[in-house]
């Protein structure tokens, strides 16, 4: 892999890709949160994937572990591996290579054509969670906050979604170290952005899926 992809992008925005040893080693000092299928990573300068691939991958070798056997229960906790995968990127075609990288390997694991209405639904997913925008100022691209997806996997292959402000997840270790708020749940805190949407299936993620091609 090459790690620098021009001296201009080292000199205007500090790129610089980090080897794939490296970031094996780093994923391996948590193992165990790789590993889990609904754990919930960020990496905030995503570049064109190369942590968030490895993440990926790891986490579909645990859903091929435990459900390996249930092609229903593979096709929608691989789904749920994915909807837990988050990145930021300031650079355009990163964040379409990085898009591109997700889906591939998705795909790829599940067999999916682009027709299949999971692999519609993992676009509109990767869509909502890997944001052009800027994690230093908390601004996607058209300078609107940036805001993330929280999904949740209710069984039965239904998903619940819920949406929340970069802005003011960011502040939740404040609020936690801060005695003043000691007395307050973090429901009391952090609020999601809108209300809570309807259970979705799979098929409503395909539909959703329409309005981001």
């Amino acid at each position: 892999m090459n790690l620098v992809k021009s001296k201009q992008r080292v000199a205007d925005h500090g790129e610089v890709f980090t080897p794939a040893w490296m970031v094996e080693a780093m994923l391996d000092l948590v193992k165990g949160e790789t590993e889990r299928i609904d754990s919930r990573f960020l990496e905030p300068a995503c570049g064109d994937g190369n942590f968030l691939v490895q993440i990926l991958r790891r986490k579909l070798a645990a859903v091929e572990l435990k459900y390996g056997p249930s092609d229903f229960d593979r096709r929608h906790f691989a789904l749920l591996a994915l909807m837990c995968i988050y990145g930021i990127e300031l650079l355009t075609d990163n964040i379409a290579d990085c898009r591109a990288n997700l889906l591939e390997i998705f795909a790829e694991y599940l067999n999916l054509d682009p027709s299949d209405d999971l692999y519609r639904a993992a676009v509109y997913v990767l869509s909502q969670n890997l944001v052009h925008g800027d994690a230093l100022t908390m601004r996607a691209n058209g300078d609107q906050p940036i805001t993330f997806a929280e999904w949740g996997y209710l069984g039965k292959g239904r998903f619940q979604r819920r949406d929340f402000r970069f802005d003011s997840l960011t502040q939740s270790s404040a609020y936690s170290a801060d005695p003043l708020f000691a007395h307050l749940g973090k429901h009391e805190i952090f609020t999601p952005a809108k209300p809570v949407y309807p259970p979705m299936t799979v098929s409503d993620l395909a539909t959703a899926f329409k309005g981001v091609i």
